[in-house]
């Protein structure tokens, strides 16, 4: 009786693996090997910033789909993106590489705490109970989400400021999708100056809370000669394409025309005020007709 359930076992797995033997040829896809040799070139973060969930997902799509480009993997910059061209046969466009861009400076704008936070050190919880920690709704509240979530280690807390390092930083946005507050932004690289306020308030709801702060009075707008600077959702933007086209011809009209000094030179790798140390006033730091935007 024990034999023949053993052979009736094993009649069925027999059975079982030839099934599978012939669906597996039946059903077999043949895979461009081109994709292997693309997964291979690529870097292997699975950071997402080519908008993929992962480099496997971005190597079949390029190899399949015309449409895709051979340059958006952010992590590779210029070389991967050569690499990925000539294994694809795509024609490799220059990519602007991109950074995240902290718009917060609570710490110059001695933003304080509206209550002693004690629950999970997150940025996602915090913003949840009670408009968060700072005295600011729009502020970086510090606990690291988007430390913890960068593939590449390029973020780290200073004074409860997160702190980008450009150099390892690879504008892929996997920072840019955690930060409940959007304080983070993708910027070129080459930006020559950026908007450290996130706020959307404007006036004594601004100045009452945070020493720099942007109160809306859009005289950074007027002062731009290359249009470059806008409102938009209620806050101040830079058309970085327009700024960098125009040159350095406008003498930083920008940061000139801010009291508040939120707007901030670029200097190597930091976003700085070179001129606004201690928040000097606008006319006090630069000269009229830059204040004017002439």
């Amino acid at each position: 009786m024990v034999s023949v359930s053993i052979l009736t076992l094993f009649a069925l797995g027999l059975s079982a693996s030839v099934v599978l033997a012939v669906a597996s040829r039946v059903f077999y896809v043949r895979e461009d090997p081109r994709v292997e040799a693309v997964l291979d070139a690529l870097p292997g973060a699975n950071c997402g910033g080519c908008g993929f969930a992962g480099c496997e997902g971005y190597a079949v799509a390029v190899v399949n789909d015309p449409d895709i480009p051979a340059n958006k993997c952010c992590a590779g910059g210029a070389a991967i993106s050569i690499a990925v061209g000539e294994l694809t046969g795509k024609t490799v466009a220059d990519a602007e590489p991109l950074f995240a861009l902290r718009r917060c400076d609570k710490l110059g704008g001695q933003v304080g705490l509206r209550y002693d936070y004690q629950g999970m050190p997150s940025c996602a919880a915090v913003s949840s109970m009670r408009g968060g920690t700072d005295s600011c709704a729009f502020s970086c509240l510090g606990y690291g989400d988007c430390v913890q979530v960068c593939p590449f280690d390029a973020m780290h807390l200073e004074e409860g400021l997160v702190v980008v390092d450009t150099t390892r930083c690879t504008g892929c946005g996997t920072c840019v999708s955690v930060c409940p507050r959007g304080v983070l932004q993708l910027a070129p690289l080459r930006a020559r100056v950026g908007v450290i306020c996130n706020t959307r308030d404007k006036l004594r709801a601004v100045s009452d809370v945070c020493k720099v702060g942007c109160i809306k009075c859009l005289r950074c707008i007027k002062a731009c000669p290359a249009k470059a600077v806008s409102l938009e959702d209620d806050r101040i933007v830079i058309d970085h394409k327009l700024c960098l086209s125009y040159g350095e011809e406008c003498a930083f009209a920008c940061v000139a025309s801010c009291g508040r000094d939120i707007f901030r030179r670029k200097t190597g790798a930091d976003m700085l005020c070179e001129h606004c140390s201690g928040h000097i006033p606008a006319d006090a730091a630069y000269p009229e007709e830059a204040v004017a935007g002439r």
